[in-house]
């Protein structure tokens, strides 16, 4: 046997067996089962899952509506839980310490965008729906303290995709007024409360008039109900026009937003769950000098800035209900019912 070029440095007992979430293939549902414990190579860290949290992308990824699909897969983008091992003595410093998991892996440059080798946490590698997961050991980070395991793992790959669409992109600035479309789901809630903590005035839509009053809850000054004919001139009465505008479902409905917007204005959107823009005018986007801005996910200093943001302003995330990992099937269920206020969260610890 060729020996290895690193050690292993362990903090607990080296365990050859786990119990994982497996996904066998499309439009099936989680199976429990004891699978090999993942092995480490250089730069990688072992991390004891003590919670993981569900993104959309499970969901669609169950459904066989996502790019790059392989089955059997271990799902799963965020995590928290404790170091367990690493392969480098560089990185023994991390050994026993609880942590949050970076998802965002092969993006640790300045680029503009995604690099060609960028990846999600959870497809194509396994994901933190198991007791131990691997990760490069530079995608570790303290978790905040004033959270625990099941708060912490409700931030990765939401709160980073927030914090890239509020401040990189749009470049919120204090005193400025903010739309947030969909709340409800666990980014918009995060943009929700990073908007307030920077000192925004915040508006939200949704289609549930519960969800609305719960923004309002958590510090959003008002919120319009999609479903009514003139939502959008409800929230021009009630704002006066927004200096940014976040948003997760583009389609038919986006043309209001650009009417809504305050010339300069930057109108950010992560996702497209009502289809391509129709009829969208060029004429209105120029002469209100607009910014039409994607994003997803975000890089590795993104990651950083936002754990540090989280900290200072002791932000708690909003967690929707907590299942064990043996109701797997069920949690991911609920975020299929549309029905979730903020992240739905697994405990496996």
């Amino acid at each position: 046997m060729t020996q290895k070029p690193y050690k292993i440095y362990f903090h607990y007992e080296n365990r050859k067996q786990m119990k994982a979430i497996v996904l066998e293939n499309k439009e099936q549902p989680f199976e429990i089962k004891e699978v090999e414990t993942p092995e480490l190579q250089a730069g990688q860290a072992l991390v004891k899952i003590h919670a993981a949290a569900f993104n959309h992308r499970d969901l669609w990824i169950q459904k066989g509506q996502y790019a790059g699909l392989k089955y059997p897969i271990i799902l799963g983008s965020d995590g928290s839980g404790i170091v367990s091992a690493v392969a480098d003595e560089k990185d023994k410093h991390w050994i026993g310490k609880e942590v949050i998991i970076n998802p965002s892996l092969n993006w640790d440059d300045e680029s503009p965008a995604q690099p060609k080798s960028f990846k999600i946490l959870g497809l194509p590698d396994n994901g933190t729906f198991a007791e131990y997961t691997v990760v490069p050991a530079a995608n570790l980070y303290n978790k905040p303290v004033h959270l625990g395991h099941e708060q912490a793992a409700a931030i990765p790959l939401a709160g980073l995709t927030a914090y890239r669409s509020l401040f990189s992109k749009a470049k919120l600035l204090k005193g400025e007024t903010v739309l947030i479309t969909g709340i409800g789901g666990g980014v918009a809630l995060f943009v929700l409360q990073f908007a307030i903590a920077q000192g925004a005035r915040v508006f939200v839509t949704s289609g549930s008039n519960d969800k609305i009053d719960r923004a309002v809850a958590l510090g959003a000054t008002a919120g319009a109900n999609y479903n009514s004919r003139e939502w959008d001139k409800e929230l021009m009465q009630a704002s006066g026009g927004f200096d940014v505008i976040i948003d997760s479902a583009a389609g038919e409905g986006f043309n209001k937003l650009v009417d809504l917007a305050k010339p300069g204005a930057r109108i950010v959107f992560y996702g497209g769950t009502n289809g391509n823009f129709q009829n969208l005018s060029p004429q209105k986007i120029f002469w209100k000098q607009l910014s039409l801005l994607g994003s997803t996910m975000g890089n590795s200093r993104e990651f950083g800035e936002m754990v540090a943001f989280v900290e200072k302003h002791q932000i708690i995330p909003s967690v929707d209900k907590v299942f064990d990992y043996t109701d797997a099937q069920n949690a991911i269920s609920r975020m299929s019912e549309r029905t979730q206020f903020g992240k739905i969260v697994l405990r496996f610890a």
